[in-house]
């Protein structure tokens, strides 16, 4: 699965970066997430639970930040483990563009999934996760956007 896009945020390149880089402000945006723990400067452990048409899971997976650029760009790179639901795994470019008093967010996401998961059919786990990507990024605009101004 492939997916992209672009979320402007009422911040500085800067502020946006942190909040990139700030666990306690992902796992507030990710949908399900229970935690987010930093191992690293580039290292986090996640849980998160998500449901994807009749299956429920909880994943618990590794995160990785890789090609870092800061405060231009990185990668991020994961893996979950679903137990009987099966496994997910992935990564995406984020590019951080200056737009005038604000930051243009650009993603590229490519991602597979395994197990149970994979049975759902491509047309539900497509829309399912550009539904989780809009929250995310909708919750992340907000929290950063709302920062910004304080």
């Amino acid at each position: 699965m492939e997916m992209n896009g672009q979320e402007r945020i009422q911040a500085s390149r800067h502020k946006v970066w942190e909040a990139l880089n700030d666990p306690e402000i992902l796992r507030l945006c990710i949908p399900g997430c229970q935690s987010l723990d930093k191992r690293s400067d580039t290292e986090m452990s996640a849980v998160v639970k998500i449901k994807i048409g009749p299956v429920s899971a909880t994943f618990a997976g590794d995160v990785v930040l890789e090609n870092i650029k800061a405060p231009e760009s990185y990668t991020i790179a994961g893996e979950g483990k679903g137990g009987i639901a099966g496994f997910a795994k992935g990564g995406a470019d984020v590019r951080l563009i200056e737009d005038g008093d604000g930051t243009i967010l650009t993603y590229d996401v490519k991602a597979q999934i395994g197990g149970k998961l994979a049975q759902l059919g491509s047309r539900l786990i497509d829309s399912t996760s550009k539904k989780l990507a809009g929250q995310f990024f909708s919750k992340f605009n907000e929290v950063v956007s709302a920062g910004a101004d304080a």
